[in-house]
């Protein structure tokens, strides 16, 4: 069995659609895989996905307003089918952040069923103080250091990181102490990562 590192990008993939092949891992698990996610991360992806929605929010309200001003211009020619496109727009918009909402809960659904948490410790803690790997982003660090702990406590099984952060976890410093823990590949996409499961069967 290979236990696969996985955290919040994943869950935020999900939730945002970036990755199709992210949920079908989730809800067709394979017996041959043992996710391990560090419990922070799901708090970490709750706070990105309300940064998200803000965001979301913020347009939709801009969007609000521009129908508003649109629907008060009588004399343009165009306003009408400005008007009609920017309803209709409004509405999938709506639709498309009650989706990003329902699929991080079932994100997190699923992962809470399937996957081992990496619960924080004094030592975990510690670590992380004591040795910045990711210097940019202190959960990110904290995170790395779950990891390490994890892997470092299971030397015979094999290991693979899963994350789309590349701009931290792709780190050439980040990916030297994960093979220094066994962790032996990483895989920024789900896609490969099941292309490479797949091999390996």
């Amino acid at each position: 069995m290979a236990i696969i590192y996985i955290e919040t990008n994943f869950l935020m993939s999900i939730a945002t659609g970036r990755e199709a092949e992210a949920i079908m891992l989730l809800r067709d698990l394979s017996s041959s895989v043992q996710l391990v996610i560090p419990s922070i991360c799901y708090r970490s992806a709750l706070s990105a996905s309300e940064d998200e929605l803000k965001r979301q929010n913020s347009f939709k309200e801009q969007l609000s307003r521009q129908i508003s001003e649109t629907k008060r211009d009588v004399t343009s020619e165009y306003a009408a089918s400005l008007f009609f496109h920017l309803e209709e727009s409004f509405l999938y918009y709506v639709e498309r952040i009650d989706e990003i909402k329902f699929r991080l809960r079932e994100a997190i659904n699923l992962m809470s069923i399937n996957a081992e948490m990496i619960a924080l410790n004094p030592e975990i803690v510690q670590a992380s103080l004591n040795e910045t790997l990711i210097e940019k982003d202190p959960t990110d660090n904290l995170i790395l250091h779950c990891i390490l702990n994890h892997a470092r406590s299971h030397s015979t099984e094999a290991k693979v990181f899963l994350s789309g952060n590349v701009k931290e976890f792709g780190l050439s410093k980040v990916q030297g102490v994960l093979r220094e823990a066994g962790i032996t590949k990483y895989f920024s996409v789900t896609k490969n990562f099941l292309g490479w499961l797949q091999s390996q069967s």
